[in-house]
């Protein structure tokens, strides 16, 4: 079954119509990502203090500063995010040796457990949604996913 991907139901003809790829992805990946988001309860960790775990549990400690560079976010909506993963005790923040007037944060124990649990979770619902596709899809998203991030990092 082949699906739309851009809006207005056209399919991608050619390999050069970058718009309408442009369109079809930003739709789909909104629609998984809200889908996904909706999944978890109110009140639970932002999709964006989850990504800065996942950074900090990935790539060690960091600074607020790094962190919202990489995060491509502005230094006040980083620091609103790691408050609130502060405050959960799911990061630790600790002066930086080389100069005290910065500081680094690292994921806790618990910050950890979180992301496995909610990890977890996502991966479950898609996993049992991917059950339905055929092997040939599989294999198909299975090699967007390093484009997807590639892609990502160049945003």
């Amino acid at each position: 079954m082949k699906t739309d991907i851009a809006a207005g139901g056209g399919h991608i003809r050619e390999p050069g119509d970058t718009t309408r790829l442009a369109s079809g992805l930003r739709l789909a990946v909104g629609r998984l990502t809200r889908r996904l988001r909706q999944a978890h309860a109110v009140g639970d960790v932002s999709l964006s203090g989850v990504s800065v775990l996942a950074r900090l549990a990935t790539d060690g400690p960091d600074s607020p500063t790094s962190l919202a560079e990489l995060e491509r976010v502005r230094p006040q909506a980083m620091a609103s995010i790691l408050a609130q993963l502060e405050q959960r005790a799911l990061v630790r923040r600790t002066p930086d040796a080389a100069d005290g007037r910065r500081s680094i944060l690292e994921v806790t124990e618990e910050g950890r457990a979180m992301l496995a649990e909610r990890r977890s979770e996502s991966v479950q619902r898609l996993a049992a949604v991917l059950d339905d596709f055929t092997p040939e899809e599989r294999v198909t998203l299975t090699s967007a996913v390093p484009l997807l991030d590639r892609l990502a990092e160049r945003l």
